[in-house]
């Protein structure tokens, strides 16, 4: 299976018109993130204070953030003094180096991983399967979507756009299974005899981090099907992969994230798992812990005075849930691992804004605002995606065409005479087809037979 990655292959409106002719897909997206909405809800008028502690987590992540390299060097020591090592890297080739090296190390062959979708964005299943290593998944939907050689469409539910009747089939097919139902329940158990030899023969373990806590060196894997504490209890070896900004300052900021990530992901009070673990304990657990930071472009993010809030995101996917267009298009049509409203100003930031069809995921909005109103760390995406649109079309035909109507608007005189010739200009432009790229995704508006300002000399006449 591809790992995704974070480079699109084609341009969102592009990828969009095709997965719109996918009725099931709609259907499928339609009820899932329908469900989850209603939940989340339920589960966040419970906090009398919610508002509150939104604030305050954004304020946590923008103080480690305006830290980050005080916090990240107290973490590299910390997680070394509990037995653990740390490795830096600069980009998804060395992270996939390293980590490729620690398991050849250990002489295995295979390992087995916990949901990371910063493993995905470095595209580790394809970098360790060049070296003859499988990267075997063990969340649900993780396993689904290698079973069928597809990538995930949801930071959340990976294998949101499919339903039960299609993940039977699947099994049946790939794991040999006879199955008489796809009742949900049995489709666990099926993935469950498959996984359950593989972590007790995989001597490594591959995950990525949710969170780590600077002054201990602590790292924390929140997670709702047991498999993340599998993974971390049974394999000899242990690899955290981990952006740079999920680092927090302090050992109490954790409490915070509790109450905002489970409500805004799963809907619930609690996480079912919540492992955390500081290096390595003699008899307890893994034998090696290794922890990769990796920054893949997240400097030049934090660079960015508006753009960095994107670096507050803890990956709840509460921005898809609620966005109209990702309902109707799915993950699959960013291109990139990083789905939605997140994804259409991370994936850009992460390449530098130097990917072309990347370039037209900030353009992936309505700019409703549903995402801002949900985001438990108030990343404020409607300014980020007008900021970024501003950045990619900078020289562009649209940003010369508003600069030439600006000017004519401030001679009244021209701004008269353009109005007059407005309505030939639009039958010229749609013949010679000189305004497709504006008109793909809205209408050139009508021209009036009369303009305001004759209307107003007319009046009266």
């Amino acid at each position: 299976m591809s790992g995704g990655g974070i480079r699109p292959q084609r341009s969102f409106s592009e990828a969009a018109r095709q997965e719109l002719k996918n009725r099931q897909l709609r259907d499928n997206l339609g009820f899932a993130t329908g469900t989850i909405r209603a939940k989340r809800l339920n589960a966040v008028s419970e906090v009398g204070d919610w508002e509150e502690v939104r604030t305050h987590g954004a304020a946590i992540k923008d103080e480690a953030l305006s830290h980050l390299e005080e916090n990240l060097i107290l973490l590299e020591s910390k997680v070394e003094e509990a037995g653990g090592r740390v490795h830096w890297a600069k980009d998804a080739d060395e992270a996939v180096e390293i980590i490729a090296g620690l398991i050849e190390e250990n002489g295995a062959k295979a390992c087995v991983k916990i949901k990371s979708i910063t493993t995905d964005e470095i595209e580790l299943n394809d970098g360790l399967a060049d070296r003859g290593i499988s990267a075997i998944e063990t969340d649900l939907a993780e396993l689904i979507c290698q079973l069928a050689d597809d990538s995930p469409s949801h930071i959340l539910v990976p294998a949101i756009h499919k339903n039960r009747s299609e993940i039977k089939a699947l099994f049946e097919e790939k794991l040999g299974e006879s199955l008489d139902t796809d009742d949900p329940a049995i489709l666990a158990e099926a993935a469950r005899r498959y996984l359950r030899g593989k972590f007790l023969t995989s001597g490594v373990a591959v995950s990525g981090a949710n969170f780590a806590v600077a002054e201990t060196g602590t790292v924390c894997i929140v997670e709702s099907e047991g498999n993340g504490r599998m993974c971390l209890t049974l394999p000899k070896v242990f690899i955290s992969v981990m952006g740079i900004e999920k680092v927090l300052p302090r050992w109490q900021d954790i409490a915070t994230f509790m109450t905002l990530l489970p409500r805004s992901s799963t809907a619930e009070r609690m996480n079912p798992y919540t492992s955390m673990w500081t290096g390595v304990t003699p008899g307890d657990g893994p034998e090696e812990f290794h922890l990769v930071l990796l920054d893949n472009g997240r400097t030049s993010v934090l660079a960015d005075p508006i753009g960095r809030q994107t670096l507050r995101c803890i990956r709840c996917s509460a921005c898809l849930n609620v966005c109209p267009v990702y309902e109707r298009v799915g993950g699959h049509a960013y291109g990139s691992v990083y789905p939605g409203p997140i994804g259409a100003i991370l994936t850009p930031q992460l390449l530098n804004l130097e990917h072309r069809q990347a370039n037209t995921l900030p353009y992936a909005s309505t700019l409703c605002g549903a995402c801002y109103e949900v985001c438990p760390v108030k990343i404020n995406i409607p300014e980020v995606l007008v900021h970024l649109r501003g950045k990619t079309e900078k020289g562009g035909a649209e940003q010369l065409t508003f600069s030439a109507v600006a000017k004519v608007m401030q001679r009244p005189k021209l701004f008269s005479q353009a109005i007059k010739k407005a309505k030939f200009g639009k039958r010229l432009a749609e013949l010679l087809h000189l305004s497709k790229g504006w008109t793909e995704s809205r209408d050139l508006p009508d021209i009036p037979d009369e303009s305001f300002r004759e209307w107003w000399r007319n009046r009266d006449k």
